[in-house]
């Protein structure tokens, strides 16, 4: 690869922030967060070193899922501004060097969208074959994403005596992706949005958008995929898709369309995530070495997207019972906060005891992971969550901008405002981004500092991964090797300090071993090993610096 590679793909180097309109910023004064206010707040976005700014559902919506079920894929909710707003939220983005990309949720609509209201009005609609539909549930039924929510994905509509599917809530009725009018209608969906300046889509839940249940023909489900790449390619060249697919890693592969690429271009890597977790828990990074080097091939153009935490529940599906049993026992040992039966309701800071040796180290562990780094809203200045509010919107609540006790997030009554704050260390008063903005020892400058060392280093979104073994059983070395250069990272799980050995291989006698976190430079002479001391819970970024490269530090 040349350097140059990284503007045509870019999101194998992007920075990725996740957020939701209602709860970043209020800009009008009615106490809900808008288009106006996330306009004011751009220019922070840019400064945090973000580029590429992912929006959660903002589409008219009667909010029975937080936006997840829209009425209208063309609308803006009002509560929420405008397409004008919009617009100038996506240009200016664009002109600090952040593009935008928008949730794409076309598995389902809500049951008030108008092709349901009338699909459900007869048999006969010409909306009915929009949705999937049966005279009796079949007797394999698939489990319900919610349990103890939905007993069954199947809903009795009453007025045509017949079920429909809902994969999700009962209240989100299933498109049926296998007719060619919805497969069209999601077409002009895409290609509204892209005219409006939105550079890709995160596309939800992948593997039920593709599924055909049971009874339905659709040919292979992976061509809607190829389709809807096709199509964006066809209109904006430089547009992704980001698709959420929480899969094994031998059933992922076909998502981004085998070696030969052609579907999506990123995905995120639940598989990870949830090793991470439990290497946490252990202090030992060994499943998380495991689940790395068990990383699939993938297509050059594609890459894995990196997360700590998202939007929903902490998903631990893919660890055995134990597994998850020991990560619950370890961070969410209050039975509220768990949900489904695989999740956890918490953000990572409350987790971890608000140690913030170890919250740095995962950051700088989840920046330093071959892939993309994706960040949802408050991660960077280490918001909890809200113990009070039950499930998944625990870790939704306002982005807390100063320390007063509307957090900066509006002018308007607190009982206003979408939710309420974490009630006790992590309140506003305590953490919060306008504190946290100009000291240099804040956790915003550390991840700020992080963005801005992984985007000069190409070689973590493109470079071939190789994991060193150790002797010390709590120290994980990768190195990640390019064309443009060789980044090594280290990192202790282990509240005791650590020493980790360094493999050079190959590299000549004179090179030298730069550290990306400040001035010192190792110079191993001869021979190809080094050993580096790590404090507990220590981290340390090393390029690579061979003599003539020309690469800074």
């Amino acid at each position: 690869m040349k350097i140059t590679d990284t503007g045509d793909l870019w999101w194998k180097n992007a920075v990725v922030y996740c957020l939701d309109i209602e709860t970043y910023m209020d800009g009008n004064g009615d106490g809900t967060g808008d288009f106006e206010g996330l306009a004011r707040r751009i220019d922070y976005l840019a400064d945090l070193g973000i580029t590429c700014l992912w929006l959660m559902p903002f589409f008219p919506s009667p909010d029975r899922d937080d936006g997840y079920d829209i009425t209208d894929f063309y609308g803006v909710d009002p509560r929420l501004g405008s397409h004008g707003e919009l617009v100038e939220v996506i240009r200016t983005a664009r002109d600090r060097g952040i593009r935008v990309i928008v949730d794409l949720v076309v598995n389902h609509t809500s049951d008030r969208h108008p092709w349901f209201v009338n699909a459900r009005r007869s048999r006969t609609s010409r909306f009915r074959d929009y949705y999937i539909w049966r005279d009796e549930p079949p007797k394999k039924q698939q489990p319900t994403v919610f349990p103890g929510e939905e007993a069954s994905v199947w809903e009795l509509d009453e007025r045509t005596g017949q079920y429909y599917l809902h994969s999700f809530y009962a209240h989100q009725p299933d498109l049926n992706i296998a007719n060619p009018r919805v497969r069209d209608e999601i077409a002009k969906v895409i290609g509204f949005w892209l005219q409006l300046g939105v550079s890709g889509f995160r596309v939800d839940a992948v593997p039920f958008l593709i599924a055909p249940p049971e009874g339905v023909e659709m040919g292979d489900p992976h061509e809607f995929l190829r389709d809807l790449k096709r199509f964006l390619q066809r209109r904006s060249s430089e547009a992704v898709l980001l698709g959420e697919v929480n899969v094994p890693y031998r059933d992922q592969v076909a998502y981004f369309g085998g070696q030969r690429g052609g579907e999506l271009d990123l995905q995120f890597d639940f598989m990870s995530m949830q090793s991470m977790y439990l290497s946490l828990v252990r202090s030992d990074p060994a499943p998380l070495i495991r689940t790395l080097t068990a990383r699939p091939e993938i297509p050059p153009e594609a890459a894995w997207a990196n997360f700590v935490r998202n939007h929903d529940e902490l998903t631990l599906d893919k660890l055995t019972e134990s597994q998850r049993n020991e990560v619950f026992d370890a961070l969410a040992p209050d039975e509220s906060q768990r949900v489904y039966d695989r999740g956890i309701t918490r953000r990572l800071p409350p987790m971890l005891g608000g140690d913030p040796r170890r919250v740095r180290m995962v950051y700088s562990l989840l920046f330093s992971l071959p892939g993309v780094p994706v960040l949802f809203y408050g991660e960077e200045i280490g918001m909890g969550e809200n113990p009070e509010i039950k499930g998944r919107l625990a870790v939704r609540t306002p982005m807390q901008w100063g320390p007063d006790d509307k957090g900066g997030f509006t002018s308007a009554a607190a009982s206003r405002m979408p939710a309420p704050f974490p009630p006790d260390g992590y309140a506003p008063r305590h953490i919060n981004a306008s504190d946290q903005r100009n000291d240099e020892h804040s956790l915003l400058q550390f991840i700020r500092h992080l963005a801005s060392r992984y985007r000069t280093s190409a070689e973590i979104g493109w470079g071939a991964l190789e994991v060193q073994p150790q002797k010390a059983r709590s120290v994980l070395v990768h190195s990640l090797r390019a064309d443009v250069g060789r980044m090594i990272a280290l990192h202790n799980f282990s509240e005791v300090p650590a020493v980790a050995e360094i493999d050079l291989g190959d590299e000549p006698d004179d090179v030298a071993l730069r550290d990306l976190f400040g001035d010192d430079v190792l110079r191993p002479g001869r021979g190809s090993r080094v050993e580096v001391e790590l404090p507990p819970y220590g981290y340390r970024w090393l390029r690579v610096a061979r003599p003539g490269d020309g690469r800074l530090g």
